[in-house]
């Protein structure tokens, strides 16, 4: 950039200059009148015309002029004594606060935990359209929303050290049992293929979700029989143990008991469809069935299914009796026509819960769709 015959960069001032505009500055204020816009500026704020020591002034929008005074005062302020000020400012307002108690809390670095996955209610081959339910429901929409609620859990459940996996197959995985498109009692259903192609459907994805839940932790299968499909369920279950038979880390129970129970820890679970034994009278099932896992076990819990909704016991989902605690779990299945005829219409989802080794059930992680 080129500089002038002193050797002054001309886009600065000289220091001469400076200074002219300082005195200049200065005669201004001398000069002010009583009746300025600055000298009201002043007035109203209680600043002495001759503590001034520089002006700045513009316009607004509507045309007002204003003002920025600097003083003599402000101008000898550093930042040490800002500071100062700002500080003793605080320590004047400032509240006191009441010294806590610290409390120490024991916290387990390491716990063992089970990851309970319950779809429930799948009904794989069941038909329902959109323009007559409100909701379109086939055998694609159910392996996508079972595939999605696992890997939803799974991704929810990070942060528990699982150990242990409980994946619960069964519960009407089938919407028909036989080549006549109906259940096991002989009730037609909507369908939306043929029992062949459910079948395969079932075992594939039912093969899908274990070789991923394996990748976390060792999984127990345990199959439920039930209304829709009693004996082809069976056989898929039985289909499902062969898969994996040579799977040290994968076991299935594909036997026919209507209540299946497992423990892990201090947790006894009690397994069922639904359909069979009355609520109330699973609690003394549960001990009369199992009296040496209820005498080894604190927490025992009834996971149900068939109602594909939770169900209101005396004002409350689910119902905590003397030692157990029973609840009917929630299904990805939509309502076709006959159940949405009916009225019977319920959030769909995915339910799983965590059970800590020797403190039971600790969170329940629920995926909606």
């Amino acid at each position: 950039m080129r500089k002038d015959k002193d050797g002054w960069n001309r886009m600065r001032l000289k220091p001469a200059e400076i200074e002219l505009i300082k005195e200049y500055r200065a005669k201004s204020i001398d000069n002010i009148n009583d009746n300025t816009s600055l000298d009201i500026h002043l007035k109203e704020r209680g600043i002495n015309k001759a503590d001034v020591v520089s002006v700045k002034h513009w316009q607004n929008m509507g045309g007002e002029l204003r003002f920025s005074v600097v003083t003599k005062e402000d101008k000898g302020i550093s930042e040490d004594s800002l500071f100062q000020r700002l500080s003793n400012y605080i320590s004047e307002h400032s509240p006191k606060y009441p010294k806590k108690v610290k409390v120490k809390v024991k916290v387990k670095v390491k716990a063992n935990h089970l990851l309970v996955i319950n779809p429930a209610d799948i009904h794989i081959g069941k038909y329902a359209a959109e323009l007559e339910t409100g909701e379109q429901y086939n055998s694609k929409i159910a392996v996508e929303r079972v595939l999605e609620g696992v890997k939803g859990i799974i991704s929810k459940a990070q942060g528990f050290g699982i150990d242990r996996i409980l994946f619960c197959i069964g519960n009407d995985i089938l919407h028909v049992d036989n080549v006549f498109n109906t259940t096991t009692k002989g009730t037609n259903q909507d369908v939306d293929g043929k029992w062949w192609e459910h079948y395969e459907i079932a075992l594939q994805l039912y093969v899908e979700c274990v070789e991923m839940l394996r990748e976390i932790a060792p999984v127990d299968c345990v199959h439920s029989m039930s209304n829709h499909d009693y004996q082809s369920g069976f056989h898929l279950a039985h289909a499902l143990k062969s898969w994996f038979r040579h799977c040290e880390d994968v076991s299935v129970d594909a036997g026919v008991s209507h209540r299946k129970y497992y423990r892990y820890g201090n947790n006894l679970i009690g397994l069922e469809h639904g359909d069979g034994a009355k609520m109330d009278n699973l609690p003394l099932l549960m001990a009369q069935e199992m009296p040496d896992l209820w005498a080894k076990t604190k927490f025992r819990y009834w996971y149900l299914h068939h109602l594909h909704h939770k169900v209101k016991h005396k004002w409350r989902d689910g119902k905590d009796f003397i030692g157990v605690t029973v609840e009917y779990l929630r299904s990805p299945s939509s309502s076709d026509s006959w159940h949405h005829r009916k009225g019977y219409v319920s959030q769909t989802a995915v339910e799983g819960f965590i059970h800590e080794l020797e403190n039971g059930q600790v969170a329940r992680i629920t995926h909606y769709f």
